[in-house]
């Protein structure tokens, strides 16, 4: 375990917000979604979620979810109706967690 005290950062460090990832869009909008399929069907669902309009991008993924995708919206609206209505209807998702993105 790695600890840092003040004195050993950089003073700058300290004042400043965290940038933690690069807005790249100018979507008002944006959320992560985790998902949960049946068994086999990760790789399946995957690539009927990249095919989706707003979903910048889709990953199989290992432990609790078996993909995580990004959409973006100009609206929460226009997100949970457009999008994930659309994500909820594909076959072989049993579970999906919507996490939206704050921008700080």
């Amino acid at each position: 375990v790695v600890q840092f005290r003040a004195s050993n950062l950089p003073f700058e460090s300290l004042r400043s917000k965290p940038k933690c990832a690069k807005v790249l869009s100018d979507m008002a909008i944006q959320a992560y979604v985790l998902i949960q399929t049946e068994v086999g069907k990760a790789a399946t669902v995957c690539a009927a979620i990249n095919a989706l309009a707003g979903v910048t991008i889709s990953e199989v993924v290992t432990g609790p979810y078996d993909v995580i995708m990004r959409a973006e919206a100009s609206s929460m609206e226009d997100l949970g109706r457009t999008v994930l209505s659309k994500v909820q209807a594909i076959p072989g998702i049993t579970r999906t967690l919507t996490c939206p993105v704050a921008n700080l």
